[in-house]
């Protein structure tokens, strides 16, 4: 066994969580054989079978879950000794993979780069851009951003700022098809939704004091944010938008506030998702460090 190497038991590890050899071919961008291979290697230095294959997937044998349990470990203790010679040097270094939404993305992740490289010039980010919640486990996410609250306890949460929503469309889409005046009078016109993510098509309005959803019927539907923007922008409905992503669009010129009085901007919390073992990381720390002073300026719109 003492062939087997660090990155072996990584390879590893990634196997069980995504149950496919083929699925960590893709994620390393090598030949799927290339991981059958390495697989057959582990399993001939441990002198145990420790994955059964099938036309199902792949499942760990007992003597596979032992050795999981084991490479879980001795990882987590590489990361920890990287970690401990990256606080001595000063500097956080290597890859991060963090997920977020488009809109996120685009508007408050990438901006920050720039400082984020000339303060840490060894770090290193990978950004998965997806509208939907990420498998952290699966998808080898060091950090997510995400709005709302944490869904598991099993995860380390920390506040960035806030990420709000309103209604907006085109002036020339308004002055055609007229400006409603009150929350019923979105049925007589075209909206845009989100199939991605169903709680985003519940609009938040304050009538007559009192809370009120209306659940949004689209006419045009896109599973990506940002298409909604783009929707938007066509002048083809009325859509919600993230405040952030609007706002300078509205001082363009390009897009008009739409029931404006009675829309309930119910500001979401953004946070800085982190699996319990390697939320200590430094470069893990590091980013949302910079994160956390990056967001708070922008409180009120972010």
């Amino acid at each position: 066994m003492r062939d087997i190497r660090f990155e072996d038991m990584h390879l590893f590890a990634r196997v069980a969580d995504l149950g496919s050899l083929s699925a960590v071919a893709r994620e390393r961008d090598v030949p799927a054989s290339q991981v059958s291979r390495t697989l057959a290697r582990i399993e001939q230095s441990c002198g145990a079978r420790l994955v059964h294959r099938s036309t199902h997937g792949l499942t760990l044998t007992a003597e596979g879950l032992t050795f999981l349990d084991y490479c879980r470990r001795i990882t987590g203790t590489l990361d920890e000794l990287e970690g401990e010679f990256a606080q001595q040097s000063g500097q956080p270094s290597g890859w991060v993979r963090v997920a977020s939404s488009s809109v996120v993305a685009e508007h408050l992740l990438i901006p920050s780069f720039e400082s984020l490289q000339h303060k840490h010039p060894q770090l290193r980010v990978e950004l998965l851009v997806d509208d939907r919640m990420a498998d952290m486990v699966q998808g080898g996410i060091d950090i997510a951003i995400r709005t709302g609250p944490p869904l598991t306890d099993t995860v380390v949460a920390r506040p960035l700022g806030t990420l709000a929503r309103a209604l907006y469309a085109t002036p020339g889409y308004l002055q055609a098809h007229g400006v409603p005046q009150h929350p019923d009078e979105l049925r007589q016109h075209r909206l845009i939704t989100n199939s991605a993510v169903a709680f985003l098509n519940h609009w938040p309005f304050l009538i007559d004091g009192e809370p009120q959803v209306r659940v949004a019927d689209g006419h045009w539907r896109s599973g990506s944010t940002a298409i909604t923007a783009r929707l938007a922008l066509q002048g083809l409905g009325i859509a919600r938008l993230a405040t952030v992503v609007a706002d300078p669009l509205v001082r363009q010129g390009q897009l008009a506030p739409v029931l404006a009085p009675f829309v309930d901007l119910q500001p979401s919390p953004i946070h800085a998702i982190t699996l319990t073992r390697r939320h200590r990381l430094p470069k893990i720390q590091a980013c949302i460090d910079h994160w956390a002073q990056w967001f708070s300026p922008q409180e009120s719109r972010a």
